[in-house]
């Protein structure tokens, strides 16, 4: 099979399209768009591998427009410029498809503006980052977001059933998957691992009366011993993170600082590990330390002003700082822990004596009438209840066990009492 695999199965139409139904499915909205011939410049996002740049194709193959594609990665102002005097040569609204544009720094986002306003481009936009913080408010403004759900095993399966008609049609051999967990686990929720891992595996095996039989442990194997090749990039990108986070949160800096070197080498973008830290600061550190979160922004701030080669520093000053803080989930778990509560008890009433009342019959009706103003209390403390009736001596917060919560719990503890058991 000269042509790759995941490529032989790109859909071209909606109805091949595997996932994202409330986009593609029956009245989806992109079907609906794409059927009244008008579409507005628009962002996909969502994780790797679950079709993003498949659907902006099977758009501009289905409103027969002139289609261009860039990659952040390695395209700059003067490549946009280019494209969109290629497009506007065109005579009519083409498609300009850019990939990973998360990645376009303010000034090649905002080379794209003119031609977005005046129509001569409809954009769309793949990202695997939130758009609120890297895509420009002018750009975001004037694109439709569309948010790309990660592919289920249902999805993966299918997927897996539609390569095995593929190879016995293009080669004649039978493949046999006696066991699909260990291709699911690799994939990720990718289906391009997914597809590259079959791949991989039919290539490398020898048919037995034209037909190969593959399971989990024979999955594994020739996966383990073929990396470089299923993994394109080289880097394993979301492995390669997840290693890097893992040690910061173990508090090995050793093995963080070695992660990130491997992301730094291949080009990483630097906002994305910086956005990483700044999130593991408050999840895995919280109260611990709370100078971690301060360093953390303080890092992104810097990461953003100067870029690489020079940010590398930033980064590992950082990096090595997380690794080495005392670490609490405590905020995480509290947060995690009351927003399970709201759901499962639904908009509890507020307690009359900490409701606004702005209102006279407010007042009367008792709002606020019992409220104690902490600040006019002894150690500007009052001790009433701020919980629904329901919710009355409820523990959410437990703090960690480290020297700056544990005062915190000691504080808590003579405050409270018995009330939360601190």
């Amino acid at each position: 099979m000269l042509i790759p695999l995941a490529e032989q199965l790109r859909p071209v139409t909606f109805s091949d399209y595997v996932g994202q139904q409330h986009l593609v499915g029956v009245n989806g909205v992109l079907v609906r768009a794409v059927e009244s011939g008008k579409i507005p410049s628009m962002i996909f996002w969502g994780p790797p591998g679950v079709g993003k740049t498949t659907l902006a194709y099977i758009i501009s193959r289905m409103l027969n427009r002139p289609f261009f594609s860039l990659s952040a990665i390695n395209s700059g102002v003067k490549d946009i410029r280019q494209v969109i005097d290629d497009a506007r040569q065109s005579g009519s609204n083409a498609i300009l498809f850019i990939d990973e544009i998360h990645r376009f720094s303010k000034s090649q986002q905002d080379s794209l503006l003119g031609a977005v306003e005046k129509g001569i481009v409809t954009l769309i936009g793949a990202t695997t980052e939130n758009p609120s913080f890297e895509v420009i408010s002018p750009l975001l403004s004037r694109c439709q977001v569309y948010i790309l759900k990660g592919l289920d095993e249902e999805d993966l399966k299918l997927i897996i059933r539609k390569a095995i008609e593929r190879i016995k049609e293009s080669t004649g051999v039978s493949l046999q998957i006696e066991e699909t967990e260990a291709l699911l686990r690799i994939s990720g929720g990718d289906a391009r691992k997914l597809l590259n891992a079959i791949e991989i595996v039919f290539s490398t095996s020898k048919a037995d009366n034209g037909i190969i039989v593959i399971n989990n442990e024979i999955t594994l194997k020739i996966i383990q011993q073929n990396l470089a090749m299923y993994d394109k990039k080289g880097e394993m990108h979301y492995d390669v993170i997840s290693a890097f986070i893992k040690s910061l949160r173990g508090s090995d800096p050793n093995a963080a600082v070695y992660w990130l070197a491997r992301m730094i080498e291949s080009g990483e973008d630097p906002l994305f590990i910086a956005r990483r830290m700044l999130i593991l600061a408050s999840e895995d550190i919280g109260n611990a330390n709370p100078n971690a979160l301060l360093l953390a922004n303080t890092c992104f701030d810097a990461v953003h002003k100067t870029g690489y080669p020079e940010c590398r520093i930033i980064l590992s000053q950082c990096a090595t700082y997380l690794a080495c803080s005392p670490k609490s989930n405590a905020s995480y778990a509290a947060i995690e822990e009351a927003i399970s509560l709201v759901r499962s008890k639904g908009d509890l009433p507020v307690p009359l004596a900490i409701r606004n009342a702005p209102t006279r019959l407010m007042k009367d009706l008792g709002y606020g009438a019992e409220y104690k103003y902490a600040h006019s209390y002894e150690n500007n403390f009052a001790e009433m209840e701020f919980l629904p009736e329901h919710l009355k001596g409820t523990t959410l917060y437990n703090p960690g066990n480290n020297a700056r919560e544990n005062e915190f719990r000691q504080r808590l503890k003579n405050l409270w009492k018995s009330k939360y058991n601190y």
